[in-house]
């Protein structure tokens, strides 16, 4: 996809599944690459893969979660390569909890890291994006932020929070060139739910079924990338969620029958 040669891209989160598949997928494309996680081995091995297709890949390991670090985090990645073209907000973390059982600051650090520091990261970046006159915001969200489902009360908040600020921002912005992407995908192949939090905060470190057998993460990150290239809005990407999406906009007493049973079961 022409689209995407010589385009600097930053990506948050890509030191796994759909980050990392963004980032080897984006290198045979020659964008040059600006990868960011906390995992700096990680990072470190996707680089190696992604410099055998493209002259360029940075990395800038960070906690996305400390928020006096993001504007210098920002600066940083606009040094790199003296702009960027997309950032794809993708990092973020999921929940395996009841609402009642989940302690405050387990639901602080899921809005932090899924809500705050992707508009934090966006607006540091709008004034760069104004001033080239160009630029594209995707962000992850979820079919979580579109409908609810048992166990991911603050997953579920910050993912509908972030599609309503985006959603508003593409309404309401004057950037000449300037386009965001929202992107809700359902069960895709990525080791997500290994890293989920519990109620005290601890990781999930179970691979749900539902993720074992999702859409595969190269078809997801696919249809990501044509979303961005083609100036998308919204893009759903989903199986059986996307049935209960619709259940839920036109039945939504059977929408909470099946979500209560299906998202109450062992994963």
């Amino acid at each position: 996809m022409d689209f995407y040669t010589d385009k600097v891209v930053w990506i948050t989160g890509a030191s796994s599944g759909i980050g990392k598949e963004l980032a080897l997928q984006l290198s045979r494309q020659k964008a040059s690459l600006i990868l960011t996680a906390r995992n700096r081995d990680a990072l470190q091995d996707i680089q190696r893969a992604c410099l055998q297709h493209t002259p360029n890949c940075a990395l800038l390991p960070a906690d996305l979660t400390d928020a006096g670090n993001l504007a210098p985090l920002a600066q940083q990645a606009l040094d790199t390569f003296g702009h960027i073209d997309v950032l794809i907000n993708n990092a973020g973390v999921t929940q395996r909890a009841f609402a009642e059982d989940t302690a405050p600051e387990v639901d602080r650090r899921l809005m932090e890291i899924n809500f705050f520091t992707p508009v934090a990261l966006t607006k540091l970046l709008l004034p760069h994006f104004r001033a080239r006159k160009t630029g594209h915001v995707a962000v992850l969200s979820s079919m979580a932020g579109l409908m609810g489902f048992p166990k991911r009360t603050a997953y579920a908040a910050a993912k509908h929070a972030i599609k309503g600020y985006f959603e508003t921002l593409q309404v309401e912005h004057t950037i000449p060139g300037f386009h965001a992407t929202i992107v809700s995908p359902g069960r895709i192949q990525t080791p997500i739910s290994l890293n989920a939090l519990t109620a005290s905060g601890q990781p999930h470190s179970k691979m749900d079924a539902g993720q074992q057998h999702g859409i595969p993460v190269e078809v997801c990150v696919r249809r990501i990338l044509k979303a961005i290239a083609t100036h998308k809005r919204h893009l759903v990407i989903a199986r059986s969620e996307r049935i209960l999406w619709w259940l839920h906009k036109w039945c939504p007493p059977l929408y909470y029958r099946i979500a209560r049973n299906a998202g109450l079961k062992d994963e």
